[in-house]
């Protein structure tokens, strides 16, 4: 990822008190990132955050619309996304992700860069199965293909039916007691 300060914080300098900030978020902020899952989109992001002594609490609101392709016919459309997400930030004596929603930075950090969870945010809230409006209502050809499980060990044309009884190799083998 490249270096943009248009995503730092510059939590130094701020009051014990909640603070706004806004993002535009479109093709420039994507292009940051190595990555082919999305090239394009038109977003805007609201970051409160909220400053005390021992902790920072940013709640994140991103919405907007991605540009994406259809895993189904290649075609490109527009993905409304509306993603809200807390993390917190905790002083401490280094600098450490202890969980996905917690970090921990040492107290005289001056700057909190926020693009990579943007990001991350935005990722998680694609859709793992990326379909074209026209295709989101459609019917799955096979409904009952999740639920329904078939197991056989017969393979087609093998000539074995279910009328004929069993396999007089087996019937050998039972006699064997």
């Amino acid at each position: 990822m490249k270096k943009d300060s248009q995503f730092d914080l510059n939590i130094a300098k701020l009051a014990l008190k909640t603070h706004h900030f806004a993002f535009e978020l479109d093709r420039a902020f994507f292009e940051q990132f190595e990555q082919s899952l999305i090239q394009d989109g038109h977003l805007h992001a609201e970051v409160e955050l909220t400053k005390t002594d021992l902790l920072l609490t940013l709640d994140f609101h991103i919405h907007g619309a991605l540009r994406l392709i259809c895993d189904r016919s290649l075609d490109e459309f527009d993905q409304p996304i509306d993603v809200r997400h807390t993390m917190r930030v905790r002083f401490g004596d280094q600098n450490l992700e202890l969980d996905d929603d917690v970090l921990q930075i040492t107290p005289d950090t001056q700057i909190l860069p926020i693009a990579q969870h943007l990001f991350d945010y935005i990722g998680l809230a694609i859709p793992m199965k990326k379909l074209h409006p026209r295709f989101q209502n459609e019917p799955d050809e096979n409904p009952d293909a999740e639920t329904k499980l078939i197991f056989t060990t017969r393979q087609p044309g093998d000539g074995a039916d279910e009328d004929e009884g069993t396999d007089p190799r087996w019937d050998a083998l039972r006699n064997l007691n």
